[in-house]
């Protein structure tokens, strides 16, 4: 009956509590986040519509059986097996695609801030440009691009700070890069996303983005790193 689903759906709104927190990647806080919450939601539009297509076709067979009798079964597997999905798909592959490049990290951009990340089992270390480091606590400066050089060193880790963006692994005797930019100032929750051995549930972090005018005053605070 029409009320049960409408109760089914009133039933189901609870667990859209868990499309926020601090590790949600529905809840962004910065450009690159907010471009994969987008695709997300493109691509959630995308299995939507073809999932609505069959469970509509799949309505009507019970409703009227022999109701597409007179259609060849080829139409209905190059139209409806190929045609439609594939053209969705498609769509789906080249938003992603576009995207993803936009998520990238190309040198020259202004104002660019860098920072080296080193996962070890079972924590981070954060080396800023003057040398100074931090343990699991990554500072940054609000509105300004960022790129974290992620370093490789024990085995394969990766770093995630879904409110900020994507995530990248940490191989060892490799650097990769990833770009990042909190909107405005606060406290993101970041996790190392590649399991790494018994430890790796507790291997967290905070990213904390500070006002211009603070992070000098935060990083110096800092002791200075090894050589």
């Amino acid at each position: 009956m029409p009320g049960k689903g409408i109760w089914s759906i009133f039933l189901l709104l609870p667990l859209l509590a868990g499309c926020t927190g601090p590790l949600s990647t529905l809840q962004p806080a910065g450009p690159a986040a907010a471009s994969t919450a987008l695709l997300w939601w493109v691509m959630l539009a995308g299995a939507t519509a073809i999932f609505v297509l069959v469970m509509a076709l799949v309505g009507i067979a019970f409703w009227k059986p022999g109701i597409g009798r007179n259609v060849p079964p080829k139409r209905w597997l190059v139209w409806g097996g190929l045609a439609f999905p594939g053209v969705v798909l498609t769509a789906l592959l080249v938003f992603a695609l576009v995207t993803g490049e936009r998520l990238l990290a190309h040198p020259g951009t202004p104002g660019l801030y860098s920072v080296e990340a080193h996962p070890y089992r079972w924590a981070w270390r954060f080396r800023y440009a003057d040398g100074r480091e931090s343990a699991d606590v990554l500072h940054l400066p609000a509105g300004r691009p960022v790129d974290i050089r992620v370093v490789g060193t024990d085995v394969i880790h990766a770093f995630w700070v879904p409110r900020l963006g994507g995530k990248i692994d940490a191989i060892p005797g490799h650097v990769n890069t990833i770009r990042l930019m909190a909107d405005r100032p606060g406290t993101y929750g970041g996790v190392c996303a590649e399991f790494c051995g018994v430890g790796h549930p507790t291997m967290k972090f905070e990213v904390v983005a500070h006002a211009p005018d603070d992070l000098e005053a935060a990083l110096s605070q800092l002791p200075q790193g090894s050589p």
